[in-house]
Order: structure tokens, then C-alpha cells, then sequence
């Protein structure tokens, strides 16, 4: 194991919730709160579908944690070298079998609350939803995991960012104007520009925690065959991405102050002193002993960032 933390040390409940991994927390939150800020800003907020839309987010994010920590561990991807915090599947903290059966049971949770968003926003959040679950599984697992691939990131910037903003604003809109169940393509009045607009911070940072993480795990990565964009390109290559990333989140708020001429939009400007530490470390730094702080700091940023955002926006 890569932590001092001996698995005698260790209870079934912490292990549980070592594999839930509760740190990550953040990108379910971030997406549902700029969101739900839009939603108020447009006269369109709806409580209930906001909090089942959060509740949901946090499920699925669960039972991606849980598949990468069992595929992760099927694939030898975790090895006693990894620096990053410990996986409990490849630890022998809980059987393998057992976190598989956690994965299903979360995702099927998910399905589950989500069912009152199909009823109320009808057929693309069944399909949005269904998708979602299938990626979150396609992450690590599968014929063709994503995250062995490089495309990672791609479906954390679609479904932590695109998909989960637009989507939560798309059920509290359909929620408040009504929407039929059977219209597949919602109109600008269901998910507006300013929707998209407003996910793109919040899909650049969740993205910015993987490339971290991604940095961090590139050695081992390399060695298990796992082809993530660092290791295809390199820490240069990730670097840069860490930054043109974060720098689109921070060229946002001023697009929406252009637009409105409301200075409260800009209000996420005031976590940049949170961001320019960060991004010092990742553009100097490969060892676990550092990286792993930054990553928890990469998650505490993004949800200081869509915090402020959605209180802007909202006002």
C-alpha cells in the first residue's frame, strides 16, 4: 500500500467511505450550484428538482468512484507504488466483489431518484441520465475504458461540466415552464447560450483535477499500460492543458459582466489567489508528496470558484 496506513488500521465503515471517496465530492456540487445560480438569475428556479439534480450528481459520482476503484484494481492499474490515496480494492481493504456490488447498487440508486427528473423533465434527462451512468461504468471498465484511452478528460469536461450544468438548469426551467415528455431537443427558453456558457468554468476545473491527478500517477501509469494524456504526451503537454484550462474558467465571469454589466458575475475572480499557488506547484512539480495537497486544493478551488459563481450569477 502507497499510504502508512496499515489495512489492520483500518474499519469496514472507513474503508467504505475511503471508496467513496468523499474528497471528490466537489465535482457533483459545482455543476448543480452554477446551475441552480443561472436557474434564479432566469426566474426559473425550481427547489426540489435542484436538490434531486444534487442528490443524483452525488450518486453517480459515488458509483464512479467505486468502478474505478474495482476496475482500476481488475486491471492492474494500482500497484503498491501508487502514490496517490489508497484504493481499497487493490489494498485488500474490502473484496473486490463486494465494491463491484456497491457500483451497481449506487448507479441503480441513481437511476432511481432520477426517475422523478424524467417525469418532470421528460425524455432527454432519461436519456442524459442513462448515458451518464453508462460512462461512468465505461470510465475504467468495459471493452474500451475511456480513462485507458486518453478520453478521460473528454468525459469529465462533457459530463462534470457541459452535461451536468445544463442539465440542472434544464430540469428546474422544465420544471417551472413545463416541457413535454417526448420533446428530445429542448428550445433556448429550456437550456439558453448563457447555460453552456456558464458550464465551461466548471467543466475546465473538474478537468484540471484529473490532469493533476493524471500528472501525479504518470510513471505508474505508464508502466500498467494505462494511456492517459500525460503519458501519451507528457508533463509538458498537461501543463499546458492545467493552464489554458484554467485560464478559460477565469475568462468567464468577465464574458458574463460584458454581457450584463453586473460586476457580481466577477465574484469568482476572488479565488485566484487560491489558483496562482496551485498552478505553481503543477507546473513544478511530479512527486506525490506534492501533487496530492494540490489535488485536494484543485478540488477545494473549484468549489470555492462555483460557490462564488453561483452566488453571482444568482444575484
Amino acid at each position: 500500500m502507497s499510504t502508512e496506513t496499515s489495512q489492520a488500521d483500518i474499519s469496514r465503515r472507513r474503508a467504505w467511505v475511503m471508496a467513496a471517496r468523499p474528497q471528490t465530492m466537489p465535482a457533483a456540487l459545482a455543476p448543480v450550484l452554477v446551475g441552480t445560480g443561472l436557474a434564479v438569475r432566469d426566474s426559473v428556479f425550481a427547489p426540489l428538482p435542484a436538490l434531486v439534480a444534487l442528490v443524483g450528481a452525488a450518486l453517480i459520482q459515488i458509483g464512479t468512484n467505486f468502478a474505478n476503484d474495482y476496475y482500476d484494481a481488475e486491471q492492474g492499474a494500482d500497484t503498491e507504488d501508487r502514490e496517490g490515496f489508497t484504493r481499497v480494492t487493490a489494498g485488500g481493504l474490502i473484496e473486490p466483489a463486494a465494491v463491484k456490488r456497491a457500483m451497481w447498487l449506487t448507479f441503480l440508486a441513481a437511476i432511481l431518484v432520477g426517475a422523478y427528473l424524467v417525469a418532470v423533465a421528460g425524455l432527454p434527462i432519461l436519456i442524459v441520465g442513462l448515458v451518464s451512468v453508462a460512462m461512468g461504468v465505461a470510465y475504467t471498465g468495459g471493452p474500451y475504458p475511456l480513462a485507458y484511452h486518453g478520453l478521460g478528460d473528454v468525459f469529465v469536461f462533457l459530463f462534470f461540466g457541459l452535461v451536468a450544468v445544463t442539465g440542472t438548469y434544464y430540469v428546474q426551467a422544465a420544471a417551472t415552464v413545463g416541457v413535454a415528455f417526448g420533446t428530445l431537443v429542448p428550445g433556448p427558453d429550456l437550456v439558453p447560450l448563457a447555460a453552456v456558457v456558464a458550464a465551461l468554468p466548471v467543466a475546465a476545473i473538474a478537468t484540471d483535477i484529473l490532469v493533476v491527478n493524471n500528472l501525479r500517477d504518470r510513471e505508474e501509469d505508464a508502466a500498467t499500460g494505462k494511456n492517459t494524456l500525460t503519458v501519451r504526451f507528457g508533463y509538458g503537454f498537461s501543463r499546458a492543458q492545467f493552464v489554458l484550462l484554467l485560464g478559460m474558467a477565469y475568462a468567464i465571469p468577465p464574458v458574463f459582466f460584458a454581457s450584463t454589466g453586473d460586476p457580481t458575475v466577477l465574484l469568482p475572480l476572488l479565488t485566484l489567489p487560491l489558483a496562482v499557488p496551485l498552478t505553481r506547484t503543477v507546473l513544478t512539480e511530479t512527486a506525490g508528496d506534492a501533487l496530492n495537497p494540490a489535488l485536494e486544493r484543485c478540488g477545494k478551488l473549484h468549489a470555492a470558484f462555483a460557490a462564488l459563481f453561483a452566488v453571482g450569477l444568482a444575484l
